[in-house]
């Protein structure tokens, strides 16, 4: 690949700077980091139950996710400096090296504490993975022509989003494979994958780079994790502890002053901080990523709902609620290859996140109007429709960062989108997860209430069969059912069921509606997001752009 530095150093202004063939060959080794970090997101939530239960640490499970957000969020803007200074291609590979570490650890882990700490170490891989794959994209395409290249990620991630789930239900549903227990290989699986991209990467991945002489802000970082660790955790943790219990409490107000301190310590490093205050004074940027924010909470938030909607309203597997999500990865790719085109032809892209949000929101308000009875084919079509919504969003708002950004900055811009992104995400998921499990309750007492003046529920009642069941009920509403494993409407007699799948229905309804507005201000926002013209030139060009244009002005060597 010495052929890439060489057209580098000798290309033309008016000539670009790589060749479709060589963008598309270092884009196998950014779309194998991609796909490791996009699969793992889904692969274990599908195996997280049988993994608990082996490991004897059921109450403990969230840890184990918490712990693997908490780093890839932590690190995702540090990767983004830090590649900026170093270069892409050592931090890229120290990512994937970091991924494979936490993946074969969390493959051999013996306890959930053990498995939590090993997640950890995955995702100080995986916050470098999504963000600098777009970086490196950023620096080699011009933004009027990355539109075309996105969509290969967008592929990638809804890809990985369908086949996770079937994968980690596969997996998890294996006594052994290769002598090694099942569910290991949920983690296994990534130790191919992760060899592979590093020697794909290793060996094409060569763009020049100039070093730039900056300070590590590690203060910003350590503030930062001081800000986000415990909000973070609070996310996660607080429905089990109470939002207004005294450990949230603490755990809020610690999150509020580790944030304030970020602030204040990137505001004295100036072009130093690991996140630069000077570019939110860009409309383009400090918009963007709050549209970028709502986008996480409406869409992870939202989305959330529909595994559940499909396995316990509709009685999927795992593995079928995986294969049920189809449609909305053909949305994305679709939307996402669609709109990728037409900008790169015509070099506009306000309109698609316009009509995505509009696409999404009205997909979350259909989403809001199912039940128990709703035919799998009405569910599959709002898919589709979400997954377009997605599509035409994620690239586009990502394209309009980066072509805002100065080439200096295109690592700490791209990751920033990522990184508000997830944030949102977290919110979004713990907020309406929150919002679900607290309003099931009622939602099955009422649906019980009515079922106990229907003669056929009272008649399954007195069925021997279904004495325990009965039992069960006698305190009044579904308080003596034990809704943390819905395992039991599995088996339990239909007409006994329909009340419980109601009730859930009718709180997964809720939560769409939540998100359907919240993605309503997400559409009102995005109209105020100025349209700047796309650049022509990558980010490597426009790096050596601005080179010539400071020796051109600067002063003659004097003479002696």
């Amino acid at each position: 690949m010495s052929e890439t530095v060489e057209r580098a150093e000798a290309s033309p202004r008016g000539e670009s700077l790589l060749t479709h063939r060589q963008i598309l060959t270092i884009l196998s080794g950014l779309l194998l980091g991609m796909f490791l970090a996009a699969l793992d997101q889904t692969i274990v939530s599908s195996a997280m139950k049988t993994i608990a239960d082996e490991l004897q640490g059921q109450t403990l499970q969230a840890w184990a996710t918490t712990a693997y957000l908490i780093t890839a969020t932590i690190t995702t803007p540090l990767y983004g400096k830090l590649s900026d200074i170093y270069g892409r291609k050592p931090m890229y590979l120290s990512a994937i090296t970091l991924f494979l570490i936490g993946s074969l650890l969390s493959g051999i882990a013996t306890s959930m504490y053990e498995l939590a700490a090993f997640r950890a170490v995955q995702g100080l891989g995986a916050g470098g993975l999504m963000s600098l794959g777009m970086a490196i994209l950023a620096d080699i395409t011009s933004p009027r022509e990355r539109s075309k290249y996105s969509a290969y990620f967008m592929a990638v991630f809804g890809v990985s989003s369908v086949a996770g789930p079937v994968v980690g239900g596969l997996f998890a549903g294996l006594d052994s494979f290769a002598g090694i227990t099942g569910w290991r290989w949920v983690f296994l699986i990534n130790v191919p994958i992760a060899l592979i991209a590093l020697v794909v990467v290793a060996k094409v991945l060569n763009v020049p780079h100039k070093r730039v002489d900056h300070r590590i802000d590690f203060w910003g970082a350590a503030l930062l994790s001081i800000g986000l660790v415990p909000l973070l955790i609070v996310a996660e943790q607080g429905r089990e502890w109470g939002w207004a219990s005294g450990t949230s409490i603490a755990m809020y107000a610690l999150g509020v002053l580790g944030v304030i301190g970020f602030i204040l310590n990137e505001k004295r490093m100036g072009d130093e901080a690991l996140l630069p205050l000077r570019l939110f004074r860009s409309g383009t940027f400090s918009l963007g990523n709050s549209i970028n924010f709502v986008m996480g909470i409406g869409m992870f938030g939202g989305m959330v709902s529909l595994p559940l909607y499909l396995q316990i309203v509709k009685g999927a597997s795992a593995t079928e609620a995986g294969l049920m999500l189809l449609p909305l990865t053909f949305g994305i790719m679709s939307a996402a290859g669609i709109s990728g085109q037409i900008t790169a032809k015509t070099g506009r892209y306000k309109l698609f996140p316009i009509m995505g949000f509009a696409l999404m929101a009205g997909a979350l308000f259909a989403f809001s109007t199912i039940g128990t009875d709703t035919s799998n084919a009405f569910t599959l079509s709002l898919m589709f429709v979400m997954g377009a919504g997605l599509g035409l969003c994620m690239q586009t708002l990502l394209l309009a960062i980066q072509n805002d950004a100065e080439p200096r900055d295109m690592g700490v811009a791209t990751s920033s989108a990522t990184f508000f992104r997830q944030i949102g995400g977290t919110v979004g998921t713990a907020v309406f997860l929150s919002i679900l499990f607290s309003s099931v309750g009622d939602k099955i007492g009422n649906a019980l209430t009515s079922a106990f003046g229907n003669p056929d529920f009272q008649a399954a009642l007195a069925k021997p069969e279904n004495a325990q069941f009965a039992q069960g009920l006698q305190g009044g509403g579904g308080s003596g059912v034990d809704l943390n494993n819905t395992e039991f409407l599995k088996t339990l007699d239909p007409v006994l069921a329909r009340p419980f799948l109601d009730g859930f229905s009718g709180a997964i309804d809720t939560v769409f509606l939540v998100g359907g507005v919240v993605v309503l201000i997400g559409f009102v926002l995005v109209w105020f997001l100025k349209e700047v013209p796309l650049s022509t030139r990558s980010g490597l060009e426009r790096m050596n752009d601005e080179n010539e244009a400071k020796e051109a002005v600067a002063p003659p060597l004097p003479i002696h």
